[in-house]
C-alpha cells in the first residue's frame, strides 16, 4: 500500500504544492511577519522535506531538529494553528484525498512541542 507522499506525486508535485502554500503565509497576517527576513529558497526546500516525512516520504527532519530550528522564533499557539490552516486549505485547493490532509494534519500537530514555543 502507498503512503500519501507517494500517492500525491512526491517531490514533484509537494514543491508546486509548498510553493502554494508559501504564498498564502506570506500574505497572512498572522504568520507573514516570522517570515520576513527569511531564505524562502533554503525555507521551502527544508519545508518540502518536513512535508513529505510527514506524509511518509524519505525525508527525515527529526524533532530535535524542529526545536532548534523554531526556538528563537518564538511561534506561540495562534500562528501554528494559522500555517497549519492555510496549509490545509492548500492541500484542499490542490486536491489531496481528505484521508491524506488528515494524515498530514495530525503528524504535523503531533510535532507542535517541537515547534510552538511562545
Amino acid at each position: 500500500m502507498s503512503c500519501p507522499f507517494q500517492r500525491c506525486g512526491g517531490f514533484a508535485r509537494l514543491r508546486t504544492v509548498v510553493a502554494a502554500f508559501y504564498d498564502h503565509v506570506l500574505d497572512s497576517d498572522i504568520a507573514g511577519p516570522y517570515f520576513g527576513d527569511a531564505d524562502m529558497t533554503a525555507l521551502m526546500h527544508h519545508q518540502t522535506r518536513f512535508i513529505a516525512e510527514v506524509m511518509g516520504g524519505p525525508a527525515e527532519t527529526g524533532n530535535q531538529r524542529l526545536r532548534a530550528a523554531h526556538a528563537r522564533l518564538r511561534i506561540d499557539r495562534s500562528a501554528f494553528d494559522e500555517v497549519v490552516g492555510l496549509l490545509q486549505q492548500t492541500l484542499i485547493d490542490h486536491e489531496l484525498p481528505a484521508e491524506d490532509i488528515d494524515i498530514i494534519l495530525a503528524n504535523i500537530e503531533a510535532r507542535a512541542p517541537y515547534i510552538v514555543s511562545a
